[in-house]
């Protein structure tokens, strides 16, 4: 059993939408051999230092996120891939604690594989994506401020990836552009667009 995180607990005690839910996953996780953290504003749970599954809340449902989702069998069918661009990552998405419950069994066949998975030391092949060409907007703001280009180049690729990703997603110009703008603080401090 996992030793409760006092940051998770503080994420639950705020989380007035899926509440009920969400501390019905975390049990589940806390009852398995999975340590207990918070990452990237979440609850995180690892097994020898690896990721293994996150827990998300959104609008529609909550989910757990097993980070390398797509080597899991799926008996069930019950695992959604959270977007288009998304390789690795799959959601086993909830939306009432009745269906925690009467799914329990299920979900901890999905957290027995994924630590499984984990410990394997497996690996999701990535396909190559497609590649983003950069924004006009963007080469604009580049060629402008000293240091940019680099500072952007310095970046990991999928940090690089996730900005043109989020910059060329606005359909217009202007919008761009402002996208562009307020996040150049965060390149030049070479931070991700969902770095703290």
């Amino acid at each position: 059993m996992s030793v409760p995180n006092a940051k998770v607990e503080a994420y639950l005690a705020k989380s007035a939408a899926w509440g009920e839910e969400l501390r019905a996953l975390r049990q589940l996780l806390l009852d398995s051999e999975l340590t207990e953290d918070f990452k990237w504003g979440a609850p995180c749970y690892t097994i020898d230092g690896g990721n293994v599954v996150v827990i998300h809340r959104f609008k529609p449902h909550c989910a757990l996120g097993f980070f390398k989702g797509a080597l899991l069998k799926d008996a069930h069918a019950m695992l959604t891939q959270p977007g288009e661009n998304s390789q690795s990552m799959r959601q086993l998405r909830v939306t009432d604690a009745a269906q925690i419950a009467a799914q329990a069994d299920v979900i901890r066949a999905y957290l027995a594989e994924a630590i499984a998975v984990e410990r394997a030391g497996l690996r999701v092949d990535k396909v190559a994506s497609r590649t983003l060409e950069y924004p006009e907007e963007l080469n604009e703001v580049l060629a402008e401020v000293e240091g940019l280009q680099s500072a952007f180049e310095a970046l990991t690729p999928g940090r690089q990836r996730a900005y043109l990703l989020f910059f060329c997603g606005a359909k217009q110009s202007a919008t761009r552009t402002s996208r562009i703008e307020k996040h150049v603080q965060r390149i030049l401090d070479g931070k991700g667009i969902a770095d703290r």
